[in-house]
């Protein structure tokens, strides 16, 4: 009768805390956040609904150039940034692996020696005075134990609380992966463009020689009309500084190019060395045309936006890991060995046989204050995330757009800085011939060369935007991590 009562007891006790646990977790708090937003405009401006895209082209078959195609390869193997965010890529897997044994179960071998006396007017002293083991044997004293086995412990995952931490450590591994890709895009921008504005300085330099050369010249013409009293000491002068001014350019150029070699060079992973460059074809280079397909694809082909969903998708079960802290833990622990106050006695079983098998259930009840805070911040990050998600597909979408105008632009700039620059270097013969027949005067002369020079460096610097924005739209468009 009394087991009876008992058990109804238990069973009463048992109803009454599921119930308690129950109401309690009914109260869980929740908060909705809204969805990100994927939309993005059906087509670019002025731009045809072809779904062909450059930026499937590998970034190899993309450059012509084999000097430039040389120096990637060799800074996707060598550049020191990139190499750490492999690192880091390396490190995100390795969570994964920390994640997934958390849901395991933990098996663990302990073997231990102890050495205890107690006093003999106590319970255990009074005990082991009057008890014997054995026939003429009793508790030595003091009292040892020896001890070794298998302990384990398992926490029951019942609210995916374990495996959402593991799926979320997988999603910030594979966004480590697309950080890495689009790390890439940009060593690969990066080294083309300083490769183009390194071959834009020789150019100029080698226009500003030739210019000197024509400066010169006309000066040796200046000084001979002066000598015939057809020109004054203030014309020899002004062509003298004119001189000097570009002969101070060309070496204010030729810095800029040992800077800029030395960029290539960091970037590359090396110490400062010649770059092999073809600069003699650098005005003649073909501008091939990049075709950009819908704007959808950018979700698929930018590896920074897929970063970034990857990032949400990530903090949307961070959030479900951190609700799942309002609920109990459920804990498994057993163990089993063998232990003996004399190691001679280990080895006999059942006698020193020992096991055990505890259930838990962990609940948080009063002070949740920790918990609710922290379920709070994995909310803000969520929303965090979605914002971050929405502005990446913004900017990729206006970055575009920005170079596909640049690249129309600068192709009609171009057009007619070639009729500017003939029109100029003809303009320089004439201005001579006249200044020779004193039909024109000198400072007219000194104008025409310094237009036509300045217009022979500017057609330099829009054929080097030309292939910089050529470049960077094939970034833009997802282009050069493939």
């Amino acid at each position: 009768m009394n087991n009876i009562k008992t058990h109804i007891k238990m069973i009463k006790f048992c109803l009454i805390g599921v119930l308690s646990i129950v109401s309690l977790y009914s109260c869980v708090p929740t908060k909705n956040i809204r969805e990100e937003n994927k939309a993005v405009p059906e087509q670019y401006k002025n731009q045809s609904t072809d779904t062909v895209n450059t930026a499937t082209v590998n970034w190899k078959d993309f450059f012509s150039d084999p000097n430039l195609v040389i120096l990637i390869d060799s800074a996707l193997a060598n550049n020191q940034e990139l190499n750490m965010m492999l690192q880091k890529v390396q490190m995100s897997k390795n969570e994964i692996k920390a994640k997934q044994g958390e849901y395991l179960p933990f098996v663990g071998f302990y073997a231990g020696a102890e050495v205890e006396k107690v006093g003999e007017f106590t319970r255990n002293g009074a005990v082991e005075k009057n008890l014997d083991i054995r026939e003429d044997e009793a508790f030595p004293e003091p009292l040892t134990n020896f001890s070794a086995g298998l302990s384990a412990s398992w926490e029951l995952d019942v609210w995916k609380k374990l495996r959402n931490g593991k799926k979320a450590a997988v999603l910030e591994y594979l966004a480590s992966v697309e950080g890495k890709n689009f790390m890439v895009t940009q060593l690969v921008s990066e080294i083309a463009s300083a490769y183009y504005e390194l071959m834009a300085l020789d150019n100029q330099l080698t226009i500003i020689e030739q210019n000197l050369d024509i400066q010169q010249n006309a000066l040796k013409m200046v000084k001979i009309q002066k000598e015939a009293a057809r020109a004054t000491q203030l014309a020899v002068r002004r062509f003298e500084a004119e001189v000097y001014k570009n002969q101070s350019n060309k070496f204010q150029i030729q810095q800029k190019i040992v800077e800029t070699e030395n960029l290539i060079n960091f970037l590359v992973g090396r110490y400062p060395q010649t770059i092999q460059r073809s600069s003699q074809e650098f005005i003649t280079t073909k501008v091939d045309t990049i075709t950009s397909g819908l704007p959808s694809q950018l979700l698929a082909n930018r590896p920074d936006i897929r970063q970034a969903e990857f990032e949400l998708s990530a903090a949307k079960l961070n959030v479900k890991v951190a609700k799942a802290n309002f609920f109990p833990s459920i804990g498994i622990k057993a163990g089993v060995g063998l232990e003996a106050f004399k190691p001679k006695f280990l080895t006999d079983t059942p006698e020193s046989l020992a096991y055990s098998l505890v259930g838990d259930i962990v609940s948080p009840l009063i002070n949740r204050n920790a918990i609710k805070a922290e379920y709070s911040t994995a909310n803000n990050r969520q929303l965090q995330a979605v914002f971050e998600y929405e502005k990446t597909i913004l900017n990729a979408y206006i970055e575009v757009e920005n170079q596909l105008s640049n690249v129309q632009n600068l192709k009609k700039s171009y057009l007619l800085k070639e009729a500017q620059v003939e029109a100029l270097t003809e303009s320089i013969d004439l201005s001579i011939q006249l200044f020779k027949s004193a039909r024109a005067e000198y400072t007219e002369v000194l104008l025409t060369q310094r237009e036509a020079l300045d217009s022979k460096i500017e057609i330099i610097e829009t054929k080097r935007d030309q292939l910089l924005a050529h470049v960077k739209l094939y970034q833009a468009l997802g282009g050069g991590w493939n």
